[in-house]
């Protein structure tokens, strides 16, 4: 498995696995995953040489974490994130929640906290679920507007974490507690915001810069690009249409894939048909071509799609083809293409 070695700060270096392991579909996220085919999941990864683990209190409402403590007990060389902002509370099953998105999980509620000591208790807590005596990478998780509604409460979340969990992530980083901090969003609007208003290290950038999407490119990016801040790519498959194809049923942003979606991803597995190239294998490849991005985590339960994501990381594709992508218009003139990958 290809790693990509990150340093920032001269703090040490962390080398990334280019496929990493995203932990919320074996934690129960849209139907229940048993121990036995979580387990077997996980050892499927660790075959596959996957070293770069992502989790967070969310994911399984604390069961991604506790399932990590046992994927990862007794193993060494490997680089965990997780994730701070929200605190877990205990509630009757009935009250949980997350009911008709998480099964299987612990009864749990949870709750916004961006504060000083609601990132401190968090890092305290995910360390007891996973049972890890050190996380190397923080991300205050979902400071985006699809988690807060309006534009007037994400801007007060982000004034919270920045007089509060942003200073906690400070003093950690600066103790050697953790390695590196960022922010795990949705958008990249306000990954920028934050990268502008302080000294982040990496980001996770789920759905936001894909063969679908490149708008990131504008200035998100090139931001990134000049501070040396990392970019870890969550759903380089938006969701599912760039694995299933523009098929009926396919999904975009975890919901129905609307029509101008389908259509886009119709013509973009034509062009890879035409160079014998799986749409998958091109959808995984294209972010890792970006000089910031250190690795990409997309989900799977089961060694079977553990093996189909680590097939996409170990694809060839033709320089052509991108070349006819964006001759197409179907890929931005300045998504960076040859290089890395």
């Amino acid at each position: 498995m290809k790693t990509r070695t990150w340093d920032r700060g001269g703090r040490g270096a962390l080398a990334f696995t280019e496929l990493g392991f995203g932990t919320a579909p074996a934690a129960g996220l849209y139907r229940s995953v048993d121990e036995a085919e979580a387990d077997a999941t996980y050892a499927a990864a660790w075959e596959a040489g996957i070293r770069y683990y992502d989790t967070a209190p969310l994911y399984g409402l604390g069961l991604a974490e506790t399932r990590l403590n046992r994927a990862l007990r007794g193993k060494t060389g490997f680089v965990t994130s997780t994730k701070i902002g929200r605190l877990l509370r205990a509630v009757p099953p009935e009250a949980r929640d997350g009911i008709g998105k998480w099964f299987g999980v612990p009864a749990r509620r949870e709750v916004y906290d961006y504060s000083y000591d609601g990132t401190m208790r968090s890092l305290e807590f995910s360390l007891e679920r996973t049972g890890l005596d050190r996380i190397e990478v923080l991300y205050a998780h979902d400071l985006d507007l699809a988690n807060h509604g309006t534009a007037e409460a994400l801007q007060a979340r982000l004034d919270e974490f920045m007089a509060g969990g942003y200073r906690a992530l400070c003093a950690l980083r600066d103790q050697g507690v953790i390695r590196a901090f960022g922010a795990g969003v949705n958008a990249w609007e306000p990954a920028q915001w934050l990268a502008e208003r302080g000294d982040f290290d990496i980001f996770l950038l789920a759905g936001r810069y894909t063969l679908l999407e490149q708008e990131a490119l504008s200035s998100f990016l090139p931001l990134c690009t000049e501070r040396g801040i990392g970019i870890v790519v969550g759903g380089p498959y938006n969701s599912g249409v760039l694995a299933t194809g523009a098929q009926p049923g396919a999904f975009y942003n975890y919901g129905p894939a609307p029509d101008w979606v389908l259509h886009k991803v119709a013509r973009i597995e034509a062009v890879c048909q035409a160079y014998g190239v799986r749409l998958v294998d091109a959808a995984f490849q294209f972010p890792l071509r970006h000089p910031a991005v250190v690795s990409v985590i997309p989900g799977g339960v089961g060694p079977e799609q553990v093996a189909a994501n680590a097939r996409a990381a170990a694809a060839e594709i033709p320089a052509d083809l991108w070349a006819e992508l964006k001759s197409l218009g179907l890929l931005r003139q300045d998504a960076p293409v040859e290089g890395q990958g």
